[in-house]
């Protein structure tokens, strides 16, 4: 596991490519956008909507693709819960996730569901890295299962992630917009060739909390990011407020389309979690806490039609 002010190579080497403006096909611009079609499919064995954690795999597209979902203890079928989908970084897998985040005592505390999904060889392929698998397929399949088997509310699903996660979290903003209320990137950009395209915007209101380190070497390209996503939608922007006592700057925008968007710039922090549970990846010292911030705003927004 990184350290909270490093990155993976492979996260690195992406990034520099894409502010060079070098072909970045390979990390997938185009690939997601075949994942209309149908998969191949098998119901996972041994399914069972229960309180705790639970693993699920599923062949996909020829894959053997895996998720762990859990639920709080007082989950019970005949109630619709709220999900969030939860991305590790790059290499990791979803106890990654979970660990860095503590989405778990969270959701058992405030009683939602949460999905931690494993990618293919410890990456997503998202803005700008790591690996062409369809994981936009991939995860459109895994909330549809949720929705169908778990009876998660169709209207009250989220995602975040740190780093690759929170980079995929945009890309599922824009490529599946039906399917998210509100997004929670941590340490993760609006970047690389997609997101130079005008285009490339979400097609129904996504609304977006986003907390970006100052230390992080990638601030810049990050805070540029938001900042594209912000004019791309329209959005009036409100001066910048303390948080607190911190240093901790955040501002708040409205757009067009009904969709909110805040930003937390931690200048202190690097690429890290502020005050997530534990690792590498997570800053005791940030001042705010990511996880406790991200699930007010996500109960704060429901899916709106476009």
């Amino acid at each position: 596991m990184p350290s909270q002010r490093g990155t993976p190579a492979r996260y690195a080497r992406s990034l520099a490519l894409a502010a060079m403006f070098l072909s970045l096909a390979a990390c997938g611009s185009g690939a997601d956008k075949a994942s209309t079609g149908t998969p191949t499919e098998k119901r996972p064995r041994a399914e069972s909507p229960r309180p705790g954690d639970q693993k699920v795999t599923l062949s996909w597209k020829g894959e053997k693709r895996v998720y762990t979902v859990h639920a709080p203890p007082t989950y019970s079928r005949t109630k619709n819960l709220p999900l969030v989908v939860a991305m590790h970084p790059y290499p990791g897998d979803g106890r990654a996730a979970a660990a860095i985040s503590g989405l778990n005592k969270k959701a058992d505390d405030e009683n939602f569901l949460v999905a931690y999904p494993d990618g293919l060889n410890k990456g997503f392929n998202a803005m700008i890295c790591c690996g062409t698998e369809d994981d936009v397929g991939f995860i459109r399949t895994l909330t549809q299962r949720l929705t169908r088997t778990w009876n998660a509310d169709p209207d009250r699903v989220y995602a975040t992630g740190i780093s690759n996660g929170g980079d995929m979290t945009y890309k599922l903003a824009v490529e599946l917009p039906d399917r998210f209320a509100a997004i929670a990137p941590v340490s993760g950009g609006f970047l690389g060739a997609d997101a130079e395209k005008a285009s490339y915007t979400p097609k129904t209101p996504v609304s977006v909390i986003t907390f970006l380190g100052g230390a992080d070497q990638y601030f810049p390209a990050m805070d540029k990011g938001i900042r594209t996503w912000q004019e791309r939608l329209s959005c009036t922007t409100g001066n910048p407020r303390g948080v607190r006592q911190t240093n901790v700057k955040k501002t708040e925008a409205k757009c067009r389309d009904g969709s909110d968007v805040i930003v937390y710039r931690l200048p202190d922090m690097g690429h890290a979690w502020p005050e997530g549970a534990g690792g590498g990846m997570s800053d005791p010292t940030a001042g705010i806490n990511a996880t406790d911030l991200m699930w007010e705003f996500f109960k704060s927004h429901i899916r709106k039609a476009g």
